[in-house]
């Protein structure tokens, strides 16, 4: 089943609720819907975990927690998925989003520029990329989380399809054997 796949690679339930970011949620941590892996928790656990991935904000692991908590989604995936965006690849993917925010807007996309590490450079720097980065980055995480909820869905119930008819054959087959023995 796709639980034992999800199960492989999820974070230990243990851990996270010791988390000192996660500490906050308290006995809501303790709710067994949160770490359940069913098609349905799963499939909103990467809506949110990819949505808030794309979110240009600092405390994406605490939006995609309270959105987990919110939505039902499983907790542990949802945090996990927010590290799509980790320090080697935040660049690209902010860059990406940032060209797709300037087009729809209808602006310029500003290019390399001299940066100077002072407040007023930083503060006129994020002033000028900041409407087209939020548009692109919130249309951009609406679209991939949407696209994986949907192929989260498919996957879960082709799977599942795919195992009742291994397990059919198979009892089909040992069927088989036996009757050729008698």
């Amino acid at each position: 089943m796709p639980r034992k796949l999800f199960k492989k690679y999820m974070p230990d339930q243990h851990k996270l609720r010791a988390h000192p970011s996660l500490r906050w949620l308290g006995d809501h941590l303790h709710n067994p819907n949160l770490w359940h892996l069913t098609r349905k928790s799963v499939s909103r656990a990467f809506l949110i975990g990819l949505f808030c991935a794309f979110l240009p904000i600092p405390g994406q692991m605490l939006v995609a927690a309270v959105l987990a908590l919110m939505l039902a989604g499983n907790l542990a995936v949802s945090i996990g998925l927010v590290w799509l965006t980790n320090p080697l690849t935040m660049p690209p993917i902010f860059y990406f989003t940032y060209r797709i925010g300037a087009w729809l807007l209808d602006t310029r996309a500003r290019e390399a520029v001299a940066f100077h590490w002072d407040l007023a450079s930083l503060q006129s720097e994020l002033s000028a990329i900041w409407w087209p980065l939020l548009l692109g980055s919130v249309l951009t995480g609406f679209v991939v989380a949407s696209l994986s909820y949907f192929a989260i869905q498919w996957f879960w119930i082709w799977h599942v399809n795919r195992s009742w008819r291994k397990r059919k054959s198979d009892r089909a087959a040992r069927r088989n054997r036996t009757d050729t023995h008698d």
